[in-house]
């Protein structure tokens, strides 16, 4: 039956409609009620068995109302049903911004992945509907050809419950080979080319950032930077060819660039072959680096011991070998044996590479007269970190190695390491001591004689870690 406009208008504000064939029926209802209501009456008070056929009909009646009740008891959970003419409120998902729902509220994880599979049509479709059947969203995509397959990137979110060996699972059942899946965190959300910018703003600034922007550009992989080799010494693994070096080479699961000085930083990756992609930014940032020459930030922090002298600790270099090598003079041998864990008088040929920007950091502790009085560094060593130092005699027990030390975990932590570690002697009670006052867990192995020290830095408090800029203040006991 159709309504008018009027009728739709009144049944949206929650008025009834009415039509006048429904009165009539209720009206011709009502006298027909009062007709058979007035022959049952004369039929109970003029018959023979009125009284018995009236409480059969109230027992009727009686039994009608019981089953009633039971029946509206047993049903009353259904929802209500009107009239009205509206629409009746859908059930489906509307698209667009909405309210919070169960799944929504679920805590999500963020992923990294690579997977290789045919260079053919579909192959893509096949992955994206193999993630989507286990509510993992895309959020970037990034693709290697390699001529008949292409490695694929991708940046992925997926329900809280879900595991990465069911996603590993999913994306083999699709096609893909070779996978492989780490978590990711809010940083990674940045797309591909910006985070390459912001690896070579690093790089720019600081010349030991570049193994670092290595490691973040290409992922979970091991680093390692090799000297130069003199001529006629042979070849550096491979990284010399007639005597001079080689722009760099691409093997497999191996990536050896050419730096500056003449050494070579080789990047292996064992569980994943690089690309020509992957090869040609990285040759990039290593060719910015050889454009740009020697730089370290020239920030110093001027500092006060506890009987009130000042110190500065600032970053050294290479520029700073012939300043160390007259504290080594000064250190006696027990010093430089607790520090170097070797022959004394080979304790300058480790200089060059320790102060060299391309095998970590290094901070040095200078007097106001210029003299330099301690040495500490935070060296990178493939995947792991090392940190070590050198306080001359006269120096040790002010502070001055607390200081360092904790200014070397600090640039650890912003470098991303996960922890460090100190190797010396047993009986060094001093760095036993400095690596103590930082408040971490601490690992201990010792092997025939030799300690190894290792800190945790996750579980590093935020509220001791030192301020970046420079500035003048006391230094810590």
């Amino acid at each position: 039956m159709k309504r008018n406009l009027t009728d739709v208008t009144r049944a949206r504000h929650g008025r009834p409609v009415h039509h006048w064939r429904r009165d009539v029926v209720e009206l011709a209802a009502l006298f027909t009620a009062v007709a058979v209501a007035d022959a049952v009456a004369n039929l109970i008070g003029h018959g023979p068995d009125g009284p018995q056929l009236l409480v059969i009909s109230a027992l009727v009646l009686l039994a009608t109302a019981a089953f009633h009740i039971w029946w509206a008891r047993r049903h009353g959970h259904a929802p209500p049903t009107s009239d009205t003419g509206a629409r009746p409120r859908s059930t489906e998902r509307q698209a667009g911004p909405s309210g919070p729902s169960a799944g929504d509220a679920e805590e999500s994880t963020l992923w990294r992945m690579r997977t290789t599979v045919r260079d053919e049509p579909g192959s893509l479709a096949a992955l994206c509907t193999a993630l989507a059947g286990y509510r993992v969203d895309i959020l970037t995509l990034q693709t290697h050809p390699l001529g008949e397959d292409t490695v694929d990137e991708f940046l992925l979110r997926s329900p809280g419950g879900i595991t990465a060996a069911e996603i590993t699972r999913a994306v083999s059942e699709a096609g893909g080979a070779q996978t492989w899946i780490e978590r990711a965190d809010t940083h990674d959300l940045v797309d591909a080319p910006t985070r390459v910018l912001g690896l070579a703003t690093r790089t720019a600034l600081d010349a030991a950032e570049l193994p670092l922007a290595l490691r973040q550009l290409l992922g979970r992989c091991t680093i390692r930077s090799l000297p130069a080799v003199s001529p006629g010494s042979g070849s550096a693994a491979g990284d010399r060819t007639d005597g001079g070096p080689v722009e760099g080479s691409l093997e497999d699961t191996v990536m050896r660039l050419r730096v500056p000085e003449g050494g070579v930083v080789t990047v292996e990756r064992p569980y994943l072959p690089f690309t020509p992609t992957e090869f040609a930014r990285a040759r990039a940032l290593v060719e910015l680096d050889a454009r740009l020459g020697p730089r370290v930030p020239r920030g110093q922090d001027v500092l006060t011991l506890p009987e009130g002298n000042p110190i500065t600790v600032r970053r050294a270099d290479t520029g700073d070998v012939a300043s160390a090598k007259a504290m080594h003079e000064r250190c006696s041998s027990r010093t430089l044996g607790m520090r170097y864990h070797g022959p004394v008088k080979d304790a300058d040929r480790y200089l060059n590479h320790l102060l060299s920007p391309r095998f970590g950091r290094t901070l040095a502790a200078y007097t106001p007269s210029g003299r330099m009085v301690g040495l500490g560094h935070l060296l990178w060593d493939g995947d792991e970190t090392e940190v070590a130092l050198l306080v001359e005699d006269e120096w040790q027990g002010r502070g001055v190695g607390g200081e360092l030390l904790g200014r070397l975990v600090a640039m650890a932590e912003e470098a991303g390491c996960d922890s460090v570690y100190a190797v010396t002697r047993a009986a060094n009670t001093a760095m036993v001591a400095a690596m103590r006052g930082l408040g971490l867990p601490l690992d201990y192995q010792i092997e025939e004689g030799t300690l190894v020290i290792t800190a945790r830095l996750e579980a590093r408090p935020a509220a001791s870690r030192l301020p970046g800029p420079p500035q003048e203040r006391s230094m810590r006991d």
